[in-house]
């Protein structure tokens, strides 16, 4: 199959998963085009079925905001006439979706038709959906979609919940390609834990991108909580808006030689590779990539139970489960796993056999299913 996929290139978690259901199908044999205004970060090796399509919008003085959906819709068209596309497959709504439609609309007086999947990532539904200026596109445009996919069954129950939506919704949980994340420690991973642990303190983790919503607040407020019973350090990694905010917490709680600020990184499992526990204590989260890429290296999460976090890290067993703020009870909850070494084990262990349920070869096959669908009823 000839498949394009339009994505944000960024650090993002639909950008994320998107560019790596790219790279899996291309590697079965699928041809690829990704579609977007830059090259994704995570595409990043060379593969012969792989193409990239850059997006340019047009730049001219009476435009105060350059008409990116309208560049899209051109670009899209362009591809798929061009490079005989089977299917587009579009991930977040804004402004993907809409534009996905107008390019098929398009496509059809050229006699081609099209289909497109569009996959609901949450905050295009969540947040930035919900807003006046963008509902009514948001609701035409979903179903207007040849098929509607989201990454949690918490996901799919708010976009019921909060637009007119009469089209079907299938859940494709998120996914994790294992080969990517490694449980054992290399030598050279032993050697970075020594250095940031030279006395063999636990080892805790947060990654995100420093929005509100992650209150990484909290993760601070655990860690000196964490600390003040057993030696601890704590990685943060990512970067955003409240990055200054959090420096300024680390010296009012006077945890700074303790806490390494280490910035955006490539994968995640360079930093949960020399961990003990990785805390995400989000204001809410449509599914919880991030809880998954600790589980899949063998690091259990500590976690709200907002959204669909429940569905991914399994209260008890893959690491605990509290309400939103209640960072006491998370730091009582990573203390009975950091506590001794027996208990971390196993709790390491089961954080990886739950997350096998998220690889990837269960997920692939289900957007295959409906790409083969879809193609076969248009």
């Amino acid at each position: 199959m000839k498949i394009g996929i339009v994505l944000y290139p960024t650090f993002g978690g639909s950008g994320i998963v998107a560019t790596e259901l790219g790279k899996a199908l291309a590697k079965k044999g699928h041809e690829i085009h990704f579609i977007s205004y830059n090259q994704p970060v995570r595409l990043d090796h060379f593969d012969p079925n792989i193409r990239y399509h850059e997006v340019r919008p047009f730049h001219y003085p009476l435009f105060d905001y350059q008409p990116y959906e309208l560049a899209l819709t051109s670009k899209l068209v362009d591809v798929v006439r061009y490079e005989e596309l089977d299917v587009l497959h579009v991930h977040y709504a804004i402004p993907h979706a809409s534009a996905a439609y107008f390019a098929k609309q398009i496509l059809k007086t050229h006699g081609i038709d099209v289909p497109f999947i569009t996959t609901l990532h949450g905050t295009d539904i969540t947040l930035v959906g919900k807003h006046p200026a963008f509902e009514p596109v948001i609701t035409f445009s979903i179903n207007e979609s040849d098929a509607v996919t989201v990454v949690s069954q918490s996901l799919k129950d708010d976009t019921y919940k909060h637009f007119a939506i009469e089209n079907g919704i299938e859940v494709i949980h998120n996914f994790v390609e294992h080969s990517l994340y490694h449980r054992e420690e290399s030598s050279e991973d032993t050697a970075r834990r020594k250095e940031l642990a030279p006395n063999g303190e636990r080892i805790v983790c947060h990654i995100s991108n420093f929005r509100k919503v992650k209150r990484v607040e909290d993760v601070v407020k655990i860690f000196r909580l964490i600390r003040d019973k057993i030696p601890a350090k704590l990685i943060l990694a990512g970067d955003g808006p409240e990055r200054f905010k959090i420096e300024q917490m680390c010296k009012e709680f006077q945890v700074c030689d303790d806490v390494e600020m280490v910035g955006n990184v490539q994968s995640a499992s360079e930093i949960h590779c020399i961990s003990d526990l990785f805390i995400l204590p989000s204001e809410t989260e449509s599914f919880g990539l991030a809880a998954l890429e600790a589980l899949a290296s063998g690091v259990p999460v500590i976690s709200s139970d907002a959204g669909g976090l429940p569905e991914v890290n399994k209260n008890g067993y893959s690491g605990f489960l509290s309400k939103v703020g209640n960072v006491e009870e998370m730091a009582k909850n990573a203390l009975s796993i950091l506590a001794s070494d027996e208990t971390l084990a196993q709790f390491k262990e089961q954080a990886y056999e739950h997350s096998l349920k998220f690889s990837l070869n269960n997920i692939l096959p289900q957007y295959e299913a409906i790409y083969e669908r879809l193609i076969k009823e248009k």
